[in-house]
């Protein structure tokens, strides 16, 4: 029987360890906290998932909250212009419902069944010395670090080619949330992207947390422009400060969200997240001082900002596409030139667009997006396919991406 370990148990790391114990390998799970700690602590992300990233998770029987989570029928854009009023209003559907579940209730969960199902489970915070040991005494077929918000990440180098960001691109700002009314044109649950021109963008995602439906209040800020109002030196901030500064900002910019939140409180004490990183690609292998090496995924060497909501998607694809690298290599050895062509084939296939597309939607919108959310404003075929993008956006690639691309759709539309 091949022995894996798993360092990290999130999205990924947990995803690929309930695949691999169902095809009979054994696991063993490092991760640095409790279920108990995962459910009663702060929240760690956001997270939309949608139907083909769900898809990987329901292979595993890991759907567990499929009757729970609101269904998510698609999305809405809105622009706003001074002195906040809509200047664009996309309406958007899913060809099939996305979800979002709180992961402080998912990775509890998640981590309390690995162990059920036969993985051992090792809380412990890892550190650099530490995967040195454990990738050096041969106790394990293979390692992969899915510890992507740990400093295990400094152990996978920066690939500068892939990288163009050395610097936060916004600064984030969540705050889940009961008591926030229905958008009245759209009553349906859906993902509202309300954009604010040079200075970031409010994301409202309908979620589940604590096994009751909530809604994710999600400011992404340009880092120094007005809506970046919390701090950056990593000091805490009240949770009730936290809304209150959430909700101002809504009323001043985007005062279609603001009429809906005049009954919004907290869902729990640790109800709020804020901070900012550098969306950064790195290598796949870590080779460690004693001669050992690791296999980074997901986070761990593709971070992209959250703006287009596609985190938790990518881990999950990401655990499915290793999962069968690993099936397929058989009893072969896990060397390095596996571990690299296992990662490329990833970025190929899905990683790369997605990066790409994140990093287009980080900067102002070039006139060709517009003229496709403009024209998508009126026709629900181009909305239908933008929305179809976030489930795939491999898709985007040949008619969202370039000038001549959408030229070339918008032309064929109109004929």
């Amino acid at each position: 029987m091949r022995r894996i370990l798993i360092v990290g148990a999130g999205q990924s790391g947990l995803q690929l360890a309930h695949g691999l114990l169902a095809e009979g390998y054994e696991v063993t799970i490092m991760s640095a906290r409790t279920p108990d700690e995962i459910r009663n602590g702060w929240p760690t992300s956001t997270q939309a998932m949608f139907a083909p990233a769900l898809d990987t998770e329901r292979r595993y029987e890991l759907n567990l909250w499929d009757d729970q989570a609101p269904p998510i029928a698609g999305l809405r854009v809105n622009l706003s212009a001074p002195p906040g009023t809509r200047a664009l209003d996309v309406i958007a559907e899913l060809e099939r419902p996305a979800q979002s579940t709180d992961q402080r209730l998912k990775l509890a969960a998640w981590l309390e069944l690995a162990e059920h199902r036969g993985a051992t489970v090792v809380h412990n915070t890892a550190s650099a010395a530490d995967l040195d040991t454990l990738t050096t005494h041969g106790h394990y077929d293979l390692t992969i670090v899915a510890a992507g918000r740990s400093d295990l990440a400094a152990a996978f180098d920066r690939d500068p080619a892939r990288s163009p960001h050395t610097t936060p691109q916004r600064g984030l700002a969540i705050a889940y949330v009961h008591g926030l009314a229905p958008d009245p044109d759209w009553p349906a649950p859906h993902v509202g992207f309300h954009a604010v021109p040079g200075l970031g963008e409010l994301f409202v995602i309908p979620a589940l947390t604590h096994a009751a439906a909530c809604d994710i209040l999600f400011w992404e800020a340009v880092p120094g422009e007005d809506l970046d109002r919390w701090p950056t030196n990593g000091s805490h901030v009240p949770p009730t400060e936290h809304l209150q500064t959430t909700l101002d900002l809504a009323k001043q910019y985007v005062p279609w969200v603001y009429e809906r939140c005049r009954n919004v409180e907290l869902t729990d004490a640790k109800a709020t997240l804020h901070g900012r990183f550098t969306p950064t690609v790195r290598t796949p292998i870590a080779h460690l001082p004693g001669g050992g090496v690791a296999l980074g995924m997901a986070d761990v060497v593709v971070t992209n900002d959250p703006i287009t909501g596609q985190g938790s998607n990518t881990a999950a694809k990401c655990a499915d596409h290793y999962l069968r690298a690993i099936l397929a290599h058989a009893d072969r050895p896990f060397d390095t030139t596996w571990m690299r062509d296992t990662f490329e084939a990833f970025w190929t296939t899905t990683a790369h667009a997605v990066t790409a597309w994140t990093n287009a939607m980080l900067q102002p919108l070039p006139e060709h997006v517009q003229q496709i959310l403009a024209t998508a404003a009126t026709n629900q075929a181009v909305a239908q396919r933008f929305a179809a993008g976030f489930a795939d956006p491999s898709t985007l690639t040949d008619w969202f991406m370039t000038p001549t691309g959408a030229a070339d759709y918008l032309a064929s539309i109109r004929t």
